[in-house]
């Protein structure tokens, strides 16, 4: 395996291990805890999730310029596309109206719930798919 493949495998898993280990385990755990209130838990979620969306960011652009410089197959780069488009659409529709409500909530004022959530999860849940998808094709390549 040359260099490029060799970094997108590594860059995949790695993007893929702290989505699942923040999206789908530390984010809605931390209500559980005892005395988090949601202020508190919003408090951190959006430290969080503003520094796993700057990394994924980073591993976005990485495997932007593996994807660029030929290094993946067509089916690669269409899993890669998959996770970038999901990324961005979380970054600049959902996030906002995320951020948005948890102003408001911050500041204490009642802010009805809001179904964004459930927006960003659905997108996380795919981009999770096209990265193990691509993961695997990495390494079957």
């Amino acid at each position: 395996m040359s260099t490029g493949p060799a970094v997108a495998v590594a860059v995949t898993f790695v993007w893929l291990g702290m989505v699942l280990a923040i999206s789908f385990l530390e984010a809605p755990l931390k209500f559980r805890a005892p005395h988090v209130t949601l202020q508190i838990g919003l408090g951190i979620g959006r430290l969080v999730f503003r520094a796993l969306n700057t990394v994924e960011v980073g591993f976005a652009l990485v495997i932007l310029a593996i994807v660029v410089a030929g290094s993946t197959s067509p089916r690669v780069t269409a899993a890669f596309a998959v996770a970038l488009a999901m990324l961005a659409v979380q970054l600049i529709a959902v996030r906002p109206r995320l951020t948005r409500r948890s102003d408001q909530v911050l500041a204490g004022l009642d802010a009805p719930r809001s179904r964004a959530h459930y927006a960003y999860i659905g997108l996380e849940a795919v981009k999770v798919i096209a990265l193990i998808v691509a993961g695997i094709l990495l390494l079957t390549v």
